[in-house]
């Protein structure tokens, strides 16, 4: 009797498998340029442009935004949270600010005109359609004989 072996999984593998699939993928190889500074390294992104300064920290390494990209950053956080804030003022006004502007009696007159002379024209062209004549249903077609 064959017995296949079935791996034995444990609850920290799984967690670890877990871990492994919710991490980033790697970069791209040549993605970062590095250069050295006074102050640690300069890192530049070659993809988004963007540029962090990494120092060595209790032996890790540690990258922060640059100064001039963060104030960037800031600002345009800045700007987008007041956008935000005013569409949800405008939002929450809503209808209840604009009241829906109903037609006037010339319009209506006007519009009721164009319906009433299409109406009457598709009449026309039914009416014309009943009073031709009709094909009899018994009457063939000439159709060519082939040999």
């Amino acid at each position: 009797m064959n017995r296949m072996l079935m791996p034995v999984v444990t609850l920290g593998g799984v967690f670890a498998a877990f871990a492994a699939l919710a991490q980033e993928p790697a970069p791209a190889p040549g993605r970062y340029a590095m250069q050295k500074t006074d102050s640690g390294i300069a890192r530049l992104d070659t993809q988004t442009g963007e540029v962090s300064l990494c120092q060595e920290k209790n032996g890790d390494i540690v990258c922060r935004m640059a100064a001039d990209e963060r104030t960037a950053f800031e600002l345009e956080l800045d700007l987008l949270t007041k956008r935000v804030e005013t569409l949800e003022k405008t939002a929450a006004q809503g209808p209840l600010g604009v009241k829906p502007r109903l037609p006037t009696k010339e319009e209506i007159d006007q519009t009721m005109g164009v319906m009433e002379r299409m109406m009457r024209g598709f009449m026309g062209i039914v009416k014309d359609l009943e009073s031709g004549e009709k094909p009899p249903s018994d009457k063939t077609e000439d159709v060519p004989q082939k040999t």
